[in-house]
């Protein structure tokens, strides 16, 4: 079979990306990046979301990009926002994405995957620069440079299945695709049970994705 490694982070967007693999026919190594976010519970979510959809392993790479800080979600001294800003938000976390990409890479190599899967999404992404298709194309010319399995004739490609879709899309093909959404967590600052808080950038556009595709929202919320 083919093989794929899916990065799976816990929240909606990463398991419904881990399904459509799984239904492609795609032997599926999910990993998952613990690199010292506040929100813990989402590795505890993405754990649930390997096991429930299937994977043949779910592995946690530990980076610690807390080291750095610069964000929100890596920075406990930075309050995450409860309302739109202008440009790129504080919550966005640099270079995530790359070193996400290239843990991936790593472990494509070595299971002799021949994709690598993420869930960026390009319509409701937040201002993220990393989450553009621009940067995913550059991102898989680098690797089929940079990697022996490339060198030696296979290639890795980067999908991401989800790039041009809005929220509402995203959520229904997750329905479809059998995806608990009470499973998964999204929420920049959930609390150790995973739920949500309702009110940050990431819980308003997963909550208008529910509204728009008129699905009734399953979410752990906060009272």
């Amino acid at each position: 079979m083919k093989r794929a490694v899916v990065l799976v982070s816990g929240g909606l967007d990463s398991a419904t990306v881990l399904a459509i693999a799984a239904a492609e026919g795609w032997l599926c190594h999910a990993l998952s990046v613990d690199y010292g976010q506040r929100h813990r519970a989402e590795l505890q979510a993405a754990a649930r979301v390997a096991r429930a959809l299937g994977a043949v392993e779910h592995r946690v790479a530990r980076v610690d990009l807390g080291v750095f800080g610069g964000s929100a979600l890596t920075d406990t001294s930075i309050a995450v926002p409860h309302a739109p800003s202008e440009g790129i938000p504080i919550t966005y976390v640099p270079a995530r994405n790359t070193v996400f990409l290239a843990l991936a890479l790593a472990h494509a190599e070595v299971v002799e995957a021949d994709a690598i899967f993420t869930g960026v999404n390009a319509v409701d992404y937040s201002g993220y620069p990393d989450c553009r298709p621009e940067y995913l194309k550059a991102y898989e010319a680098m690797a089929n440079l940079a990697t022996k399995a490339a060198v030696e004739g296979r290639r890795i490609a980067i999908s991401a299945p989800l790039i041009d879709l809005p929220k509402k899309e995203i959520v229904r093909k997750a329905i479809e695709l059998g995806v608990d959404p009470a499973e998964t967590v999204t929420c920049y600052q959930p609390d150790a049970e995973g739920r949500a808080c309702g009110a940050c950038d990431a819980c308003r556009i997963r909550r208008r994705g529910f509204e728009d595709a008129a699905i009734p929202d399953t979410t752990r919320y906060r009272r």
